[in-house]
């Protein structure tokens, strides 16, 4: 084992210190000992990517596709992205200046945040929310205005947003949507979206719309930001959770070029560009496979509904989720409101890993995030083992 020497030994980023790892990994990691658990943690869809897709990795291999490709990814993905959002947001995007591609939707965040946000900056973030968020935006020196969304039904209503203006002032620079939701799976209709756009509009606000589950939704066309405000939005998405890529990590954003063009720089300092293999896939996906999160989205919505239906006699209480692949459940009353305790109980007693409400921010406690990304006979034994958990208590 090799140590520091002494002299460097606090040689570390303060504002990196203050930020603590993540709290998903980190339950996930504490729980994964336990024999026989069934973990329904992490949003990591079961499906395999399409055959299709997986043979365009392969021939670009084959083919020596092997080289440096342009930062801000091979034109012919870039103009695969623009299609793909002309068909699905009717936004129009110029492939060699208004589209970056990325690792995956997180890094897409951390060139946005980094390139374009101030010390003394707030943006808002509507809670509970992937935590993720939170470290992007504070380690650039911007202060983080949690909205606790749960009186309203974990959605964010324009009356909700015109008071945290008013309270807030000036220094509000942006705000971060992300729809559907991790954790709530919630999502805006088009109505809510338009009415948002409005305030959005008249405070000049920049919009980070992470709408990486957008393919994932059940009840209601997707509606966009973008589509609304293409002029102040970032739409930020990939193809983790709709053809199953997570371990490809291929995400974009999508954007006006004068701020694409800082989000570029910032990338490009952070990665380079991103590797080609990925990017034929990619193009494939994009190009030939709208159908394919149309199998995903039918199988995640029986396992929605079969486990919402299971929960809810169990004495759960849960907003139905409309997209994305969560259950965020509020846990009986008579477990009290200790999300923590009841998760890594349920873990070490009732062997069934699920993730603590209280990481995913304010409005968060009390309440526990499932999984049903994963196969339904996973799905039944975990419910079977949540209610004889439950039942025994």
């Amino acid at each position: 084992m090799t140590s520091v020497i002494s002299e460097l030994s606090g040689m570390i980023n303060q504002k990196l210190t203050e930020v603590p790892p993540s709290v998903i990994r980190a339950f996930d990691n504490e729980i994964s000992s336990v024999p026989g658990i069934i973990k329904l943690t992490l949003g990591e869809p079961d499906f395999a990517v399409p055959d299709h897709v997986k043979m365009a990795a392969v021939k670009s291999i084959a083919e020596d596709d092997s080289h440096y490709s342009q930062s801000a990814g091979k034109i012919e993905l870039r103009e695969a992205i623009a299609a793909y959002l002309k068909r699905t947001r009717n936004v129009d995007y110029d492939p060699a200046s208004e589209i970056v591609v990325a690792v995956g939707a997180t890094e897409a965040l951390a060139a946005c945040t980094f390139a374009l946000l101030n010390p003394g900056d707030k943006v808002l973030v509507p809670t509970p929310v992937f935590p993720l968020y939170f470290p992007l935006i504070s380690l650039t020196g911007a202060e983080v205005v949690m909205i606790n969304t749960a009186p309203e039904g974990f959605v964010l209503t324009p009356e909700r947003l015109k008071k945290v203006l008013e309270e807030e002032g000036s220094s509000v620079k942006a705000i971060l949507l992300n729809y559907p939701s991790n954790p709530t799976g919630r999502s805006y209709s088009a109505k809510l979206l338009d009415e948002l756009a409005e305030i959005l509009k008249e405070h000049h606000l920049l919009v980070l719309a992470d709408e990486i589950y957008s393919e994932l939704t059940y009840d209601a066309e997707h509606s966009s930001l973008a589509t609304r405000l293409p002029g102040q939005t970032l739409l930020i998405s990939g193809l983790s959770k709709s053809h199953a890529m997570t371990g490809y990590r291929l995400g974009y954003v999508a954007g006006p070029s004068q701020l694409i063009g800082a989000v570029t720089k910032m990338h490009a300092f952070m990665v380079t560009c991103i590797n080609d293999s990925a990017q034929a896939a990619a193009v494939e996906a994009l190009n030939h496979g709208d159908n394919d999160p149309v199998v995903f989205r039918e199988a995640y919505r029986h396992r929605r509904d079969y486990m919402v239906g299971r929960m809810r006699k169990m004495g759960f209480e849960m907003a139905v989720p409309e997209g994305a692949f969560y259950v965020f459940a509020k846990i009986p009353k008579e477990f009290g409101t200790d999300d923590f305790a009841f998760a890594l109980r349920l873990a070490k007693e009732g062997r069934l890993g699920i993730i603590p409400g209280s990481v995913f921010g304010s409005g968060g406690e009390g309440y526990v995030r499932i999984s049903y990304a994963a196969s339904d006979e996973k799905i039944e034994e975990a419910m079977n083992r949540l209610e004889e958990f439950v039942s025994h208590i």
